[in-house]
């Protein structure tokens, strides 16, 4: 944990040092900015080190379970029937996001639940997942929020429960980066990051990532809010 903290600690004075055109303090007599991120377990899994990180700097949220969890916003299929209820009435000033992986995922036609056949259909597919992304979108603008969009990190290839086949986020994460660009989103290739490094960040055969894998998608996300403070 003390390595972790100091660790933290060097980000976020190399943060400062890099990023920041004036002094790394937010005013007594001003309300610090309001942060909020939205994605799945991955960004569950970053989201202590950017507000460890960010602290002192921002107020960084994302949504909880009424049991205090993370809650997992999942993909856009869920996205576009509970955004309302995570943007609240709070007036955030950035709001970072990412949808994909459980969209790209294969689900039981019938039950709805995960499957490991190639043949049972995407919880979204890419047509499906425009329309649902393009809506998300734009109730995020109407926050008046600066927007960031983290396209969606690759996986092994032997991933397969649930069934995700090869390469799906590269062709997710174009559909996305065509809407963000039409939008005026701010872009954070999060997958441009891990894919020469997965064998590093990456658990095996899992899409998810060890702590330094982590800490290094939380350094990542951290640089691109504090560009926009």
């Amino acid at each position: 944990m003390n390595s972790r903290r100091k660790f933290l600690k060097t980000s976020l004075l190399g943060v400062a040092a890099t990023t920041l055109p004036g002094p790394l303090v937010v005013q007594s007599s001003e309300k610090p900015p309001r942060v909020l991120i939205l994605g799945d377990s991955i960004s569950i899994g970053y989201f202590p080190f950017v507000r460890e990180m960010m602290n002192e700097i921002a107020l960084v949220s994302r949504p909880f379970s009424p049991d205090g969890s993370p809650e997992n916003c999942q993909g856009t299929t869920n996205g576009v029937v509970t955004i309302d209820r995570w943007i609240g009435q709070t007036k955030w000033d950035i709001i970072h996001f990412n949808f994909g992986l459980h969209d790209i995922k294969h689900v039981n036609p019938e039950t709805g639940e995960d499957s490991r056949d190639s043949n049972d259909p995407h919880q979204a597919d890419l047509k499906q997942y425009k329309m649902n992304l393009t809506e998300i979108v734009k109730k995020l603008k109407n926050t008046g929020a600066q927007l960031i969009f983290a396209t969606t990190t690759p996986y092994p290839d032997t991933v397969i429960s649930p069934m995700r086949l090869p390469g799906m986020s590269a062709k997710y994460n174009k559909v996305a980066k065509k809407i963000m660009k039409r939008n005026g989103v701010v872009i954070n290739d999060l997958y441009g990051l891990v894919l020469p490094q997965m064998r590093e960040l990456q658990l095996e055969n899992n899409v998810h990532f060890t702590e330094g894998g982590y800490i290094v998608l939380g350094k990542r996300v951290t640089d691109e809010i504090l560009k926009l403070l």
